[in-house]
């Protein structure tokens, strides 16, 4: 079983910068396909990025590709969002997932959540 406990979030000026931060609990970490989902007020939550356990495999939605980064620390059971050049619609509540692989995550076939992270991007 997994825990995962988000952080980075904040408050940030359109075309900045924020990395968020997910810790897990749990010793089989790497076996773990991770990623991260967010949800604006009144939309659905949807698929931002997903990696694999080894961090060779990425995914991305068309909306954040080539801006945010997905990377992880397996010695350190965390996974990371760099998210560069931010627009107002970026902002959300950022959750961390993780399921059986990066194209289950991405398929919204999951195990766990976090709580999430709220990111604000101000115009």
């Amino acid at each position: 079983q997994l825990q995962l406990v988000e952080s980075g979030g904040g408050l940030v000026q359109a075309g900045g910068s924020l990395r968020l931060s997910c810790v897990a609990s749990g010793r089989t970490f790497n076996s773990y396909g991770m990623g991260w989902f967010r949800q604006a007020p009144g939309k659905e939550r949807e698929f931002v990025a997903a990696i694999s356990g080894t961090g060779v495999v990425r995914y991305y939605a068309d909306s954040v590709k080539g801006r945010f980064t997905i990377s992880r620390d397996n010695a350190k059971t965390t996974v990371f969002l760099q998210m560069d050049s931010l627009k107002s619609e970026d902002t959300a509540v950022y959750y961390c997932a993780a399921g059986q692989s990066a194209q289950k995550v991405m398929a919204r076939d999951l195990f766990y959540w976090g709580q999430g992270t709220q990111v604000t991007v101000s115009s």
